[in-house]
């Protein structure tokens, strides 16, 4: 309830003129802190507010906690394949607190990296609330409840996304766990069900496992990460499976009860049957939503797109003068690297250059084990538009330096065209994928044939030498008249 001295607590606010800024930045992320250090190096006076996080959630609660994590679960899956190494072992347990504080130890350290850089640039940081109050111009309510009105020559927003909970009966009351308090556990759960094949439930359904939870995924497609080749997805489900993850899909969840933490049910409908999933704890990774609720977009002229996220044309401007989006509410891949490279987009056109978003490559890595990693085009897509390609794929144990790791699961694959030899895509499921794709796309940079990585003296023995063996297999010719329909890839 408001009491009465709010409304002249409010008149006078009103009557408060705003501090001028050249750049004012609503929402913490990579791409906007990176932005501040930027512009405030250039000499300009920034400031950027966030109600939570220093450096936005990748260093925080997404990316780098994440990996983290996922690093710990990799050291208790080669505890358990000591043997195998030559290297015995009378058991072991899992301190899932210790495993917590180690990812907290490099949180602390990342804030305090990023607390010294804006020192040093002299961009400014708050810990507070933003919203728009008129255009350009921002309201701060800080922690301690008093407010600031910053005005912007030009304004950034980034206030990224969060864990979509949907609209499945009995789901939000069971206070599911989303990748942040899945970070943040200090047990093993018993039995772990994971809503979602996607990213994160990948990533954390493996790493539970490798602690020692049974887990469950349930995902409403006929694969795990649908939208990639059909190979791709059978090996990835393979090597879950292996580990003795339950795999449930084509599955569409009908309602959950119970609480996470201690019991929680989950009906799911498999072809016209229902069953019953139980377990202590429930994981929902099922997607993403927004953040622009709350921000007052509408008293600053920002337009919305039917699902949500801030309009944006290709230079990452919206529909207000001075006002740009970059990162996941701008609608942008969800991806740290890309919210980077949007703020590279705003900077070129704020300083007279001139850059947009359309036609940029989009990299990406699932830190799976193996690991995903995938650069252009896939087959999937070179079907659906009907493109002629040659298709080189070898299995990674075609990398010799997988066989001194013991690491040799999986395939790397490419796609050249047909005419130039330029490559088009490339995806590897395998170890070190991410690395590998590194050096495939500096050559895709470059425009170069793919005969220039057949030919490279590269280092042996090293994962990307693999690149040789790959390139130097025999590509196999696809055609437009020999591709399947777009609706039966």
């Amino acid at each position: 309830m408001h009491n009465a001295q709010e409304p002249s607590a409010d008149k006078s606010i009103r009557n408060t003129e705003p501090e001028e800024y050249d750049v004012v930045i609503l929402g913490g992320g990579t791409g906007s802190t990176v932005a501040a250090w930027t512009f405030a190096g250039e000499g300009k006076r920034v400031v950027v507010i966030d109600r939570k996080y220093i450096g936005g959630s990748c260093p925080n609660i997404a990316c780098l906690p994440s990996k983290n994590i996922i690093h710990s679960a990799k050291v208790a899956s080669y505890v358990r394949r000591s043997e195998e190494f030559g290297i015995t072992h009378n058991g072991f347990t899992v301190d899932m607190a210790r495993v917590r504080d180690r990812k907290r130890k490099m949180v602390t350290g990342l804030n305090e990296m990023y607390l010294d850089s804006y020192r040093k640039t002299g961009a400014e940081f708050m810990f507070g609330s933003g919203r728009f109050i008129a255009p350009r111009t921002v309201e701060a309510t800080l922690a301690d409840g008093t407010t600031r009105r910053l005005r912007g020559q030009n304004v950034i927003v980034s206030t990224g996304t969060r864990a979509l909970m949907g609209a499945i009966p009995g789901l939000a009351a069971a206070q599911p766990l989303t990748h942040i308090e899945a970070l943040e556990l200090d047990e093993v759960p018993k039995h772990l069900l994971v809503l979602g094949g996607g990213y994160v439930g990948m990533e954390l359904s493996q790493a539970m496992r490798r602690f020692g939870s049974n887990v469950t995924v349930i995902d409403p497609n006929t694969r795990l990460m649908s939208r990639e080749d059909e190979d791709v997805c059978a090996a990835l489900r393979s090597a879950l499976e292996d580990e003795g993850i339950e795999v449930v899909l084509n599955a569409r969840t009908k309602r959950v009860s119970g609480r996470s933490g201690s019991s929680v049910n989950v009906v799911v409908e498999q072809s016209g049957t229902q069953r019953t999933l139980t377990a202590t704890h429930l994981l929902v990774a099922i997607g993403r939503v927004p953040n622009t609720e709350g921000l007052g977009l509408e008293l600053a002229g920002v337009e919305l797109t039917d699902r949500g996220y801030i309009k944006v044309n290709e230079r990452l401007q919206t529909s207000a003068p001075g006002v740009w989006a970059i990162g996941e509410v701008a609608g942008s891949p969800q991806f740290t690297h890309i919210s980077i490279d949007d703020f590279r987009v705003v900077h070129a056109n704020l300083t007279g250059g001139s850059r947009v978003t359309t036609g940029r490559q989009v990299p990406y890595c699932m830190f799976t084990d193996p690991e995903l990693a995938r650069i252009g085009m896939n087959e999937t897509e070179m079907r659906t538009r009907r493109i002629s390609y040659r298709l080189f794929k070898v299995p990674m144990d075609a990398d010799l330096r997988t066989r001194t790791l013991g690491e040799t699961r999986g395939f790397m694959k490419a796609l050249v065209d047909t005419e130039s030899d330029r490559i088009l895509g490339f995806t590897a499921f395998g170890v070190g994928a991410g690395e590998i794709m590194a050096a495939v796309q500096v050559a895709m940079i470059a425009g170069l044939p793919y005969t220039a990585l057949r030919d490279a003296v590269l280092t042996h023995p090293t994962l990307v030498e693999g690149l040789i063996a790959l390139f130097s297999s025999i590509g196999e010719l696809h055609r437009p008249a020999e591709l399947s329909s777009p609706s039966a890839a």
